[in-house]
């Protein structure tokens, strides 16, 4: 890792820009835990902060049903009392029957992750009782962890929050299923996000028939809440800015302090040899990501793992400056209208709004 990553006394006119592609980061396990909050992005947001769109009365909705949920999950423990949600004094509500759990289902942009993050913060139990992470940093978890201590390190959670629910092979498929199934017996709640309803995860990825008791598994632990509306990141904004040229882009990356500059092929075959757990790492204390010569991502594999750097990236807010091919051109037709056209959609979505972020680190 750049000796310079953590200096914020250097200039970058002497010491030059960081590069991803020179860092090779190393992640304990207990990091991934200690992790397992809101990212930066979202640490400050609340249900009050969630601002719906008029339109859709279904965003409205969604934030009664989530309060409802938070104030039942009080961070008591079985048989002492808890007051109320915000400390209004409404008594703690008796756990609901049927699923222990809410599904957030809808398109890519209309605030669930603000919504989970919300339901985070309100749930009245003490931090280390909550966890919050993507589907890709949970499964990334057990790998570290193995099975049977991540259900111990999260069995006395009253929440757990999965943001991304998203089933990309059998494996995933078996292993969340029993993890969730723990979890739940162990009384831990539930609460998701995704595009796709639970009994449509791995649709069009792979063979999902033959693991249809393991989908429905995972769809009985939740009720799903529809979200509908448009993508927020672009609602009512300018268009995200053209690409620039390799020379504006590389000023750039000389001129502010804490970017990194790569070429974009080349960091693409660095995420390849970076396991998609430390993708995260990969940017920290990265204050900007410059690119050069971006250009349509080759295969499938490779574009899924620009996807996960894609979320780490806009989850903390790390803005994206680059020349070449604009956002929108990075993935095939094919890829579009495959099984896993949402992600790139999302990724679309999240790089175009970080695009916009970058503008005024280009001066002329």
């Amino acid at each position: 890792m750049s000796s310079t990553a953590a200096s914020g006394s250097t200039p970058l006119t002497d010491a030059g820009p960081l590069s991803l592609c020179a860092r090779e980061p190393h992640v304990p396990a207990d990091r991934l835990v200690a992790e397992m909050v809101p990212p930066p992005r979202f640490d400050s947001v609340r249900f009050a902060t969630y601002i719906p769109d008029p339109n859709q009365p279904s965003q409205t909705d969604a934030v009664g049903v989530l309060e409802d949920f938070a104030a039942g999950l009080g961070g008591a423990r079985p048989g002492e009392g808890k007051r109320g949600l915000f400390g209004f004094g409404r008594p703690k509500a008796k756990a609901p029957a049927g699923p222990r759990g809410i599904y957030l289902d809808g398109g890519y942009g209309v605030g669930k992750t603000h919504l989970l993050a919300s339901l985070w913060h309100a749930t009245p139990a003490e931090p280390s009782r909550k966890a919050f992470g993507t589907f890709v940093e949970l499964t990334n978890l057990v790998g570290a962890l193995g099975f049977q201590q991540t259900v111990r390190t999260l069995s006395g959670h009253a929440l757990l929050c999965i943001d991304e629910f998203e089933l990309d092979d059998p494996g995933d498929t078996v292993l969340v299923s029993s993890l969730l199934g723990k979890l739940v017996e162990a009384g831990v709640a539930l609460a998701a996000t995704s595009n796709t309803l639970p009994g449509k995860l791995g649709e069009g990825r792979f063979a999902a028939a033959d693991f249809l008791r393991e989908i429905q598994g995972l769809s009985a632990h939740f009720r799903a809440l529809r979200i509908d509306g448009e993508d927020y990141r672009h609602r009512g904004l300018p268009e995200a800015p053209a690409p620039y040229t390799d020379e504006q882009v590389t000023k750039a990356a000389y001129r502010a302090e804490g970017a990194s500059l790569d070429a974009f092929p080349r960091l693409l075959e660095h995420l390849a040899r970076v396991h998609p757990s430390r993708y995260g790492a990969l940017t920290d204390e990265v204050r900007a990501v410059c690119l050069t010569d971006v250009r349509p991502v080759p295969d499938q594999s490779t574009a899924l793992r620009l996807v996960v750097l894609a979320d780490r990236l806009y989850d903390r807010e790390v803005p994206v400056l680059a020349s070449g091919l604009p956002f929108d051109k990075l993935f095939s037709e094919e890829m579009l209208n495959g099984g896993y056209r949402k992600k790139y959609f999302r990724a679309i979505s999240r790089l175009t709004a970080l695009a916009r972020d970058a503008k005024p680190l280009v001066t002329e």
